[in-house]
């Protein structure tokens, strides 16, 4: 995608990490602080799409954006909607988005550990969950959104003949999602070695781990 980032500086406060508790279901959660992400039972796509229609892929944990933007650049048949828990990022984003006029992609301020009531049963021809938070440690691993709640909506959410597309740098991780998978039961998935199985945009993440050699791995996974 053909942007000039330049007119678009980075936030200054802008970090990798935020508080804890918005990785955590508002459910769970004594007190639902005002910097929480608003959650949502419907929602009106005219706000979020200038074209006005609905995703049929979404992007859940953005990031930065790059592969959002570019994967909307190589689709303009397809609306793209990135989830993202963090508010500077996307209001980073939604910048960029408006002010290019990129009809078919927008950004949400949202925590997928609340689930995905929005989003139409079927509807999701692609979903990417890409180099997630890994709460490496075993006390923190409960803030890992991975797990049957999340697959059960990604489950309703994708449609028959779609996809989901996972990826992590960090080899625990990576079978944590496969364990995670096998348990749910909901899903086939196969292995992903080679880049021409993959062919997808290249992430501000993987872009980091291809440039200092780290290894990625990557899982391509179906409805069964």
């Amino acid at each position: 995608m053909n942007i000039d980032f330049g007119k678009y500086p980075l936030p200054k406060r802008l970090r990798h990490h935020t508080a804890s508790n918005l990785y955590m279901p508002a459910s769970e959660l004594k007190l639902v602080s005002g910097y929480y992400p608003p959650l949502y039972d419907k929602v009106d796509w005219r706000l979020f799409f200038i074209n006005g229609k609905k995703p049929d892929s979404l992007d859940i944990g953005c990031g930065k954006g790059a592969f959002l933007l570019e994967y909307s650049s190589q689709h303009p048949e397809m609306n793209i909607l990135g989830i993202e828990l963090r508010k500077l990022p996307v209001e980073w984003l939604d910048n960029i988005i408006r002010s290019e006029k990129i009809e078919n992609c927008s950004v949400m301020w949202y925590s997928a550990s609340n689930g995905l009531p929005f989003i139409e049963t079927s509807s999701e021809k692609k979903i990417f969950y890409l180099f997630p938070d890994p709460w490496h440690k075993r006390k923190h691993r409960k803030r890992r959104t991975f797990g049957k709640i999340f697959l059960d909506e990604l489950h309703r959410v994708l449609s028959d003949e779609g996809e989901l597309l996972i990826a992590t740098d960090v080899k625990e991780v990576d079978e944590y999602h496969k364990k995670t998978l096998e348990r749910h039961g909901g899903f086939t998935f196969d292995v992903i070695g080679d880049d021409k199985d993959w062919e997808l945009p290249i992430t501000n993440k993987e872009k980091f781990c291809r440039d200092n050699n780290i290894e990625i791995f990557r899982l391509k996974c179906r409805k069964k």
